[in-house]
């Protein structure tokens, strides 16, 4: 595992996608829904990636957290919060 860096996404920008937020368990904390990553930035303080679905909704991850990524998936772990983040590209 490594940590965030904003170009593992880029393949996922403008893409359809499944998200998810899920517990350490791997239980769902919100059911996957499907949306589209318009843009991908860091916040204003620099500590966390903010993954956009419009020029207004997004949800952040810390930089921290931990990353496992692939050509179609890609999950990030935040040990402090014990939550998991996951994009799916649909088929």
């Amino acid at each position: 595992m490594e940590l965030i860096k904003k170009e593992d996404l880029d393949g996922f920008v403008r893409q359809n996608v499944q998200v998810a937020i899920l517990d350490e368990e791997g239980n769902d904390k919100a059911p996957f829904v499907h949306k589209e990553i318009i843009k991908t930035g860091l916040c204003p303080d620099g500590t966390h990636l903010r993954i956009y679905f419009d020029h207004m909704n997004f949800f952040a991850v810390p930089l921290t957290s931990s990353v496992e990524a692939s050509d179609s998936r890609w999950a990030a772990f935040d040990q402090e919060a014990g939550l998991k983040y996951v994009i799916k590209k649909r088929a």
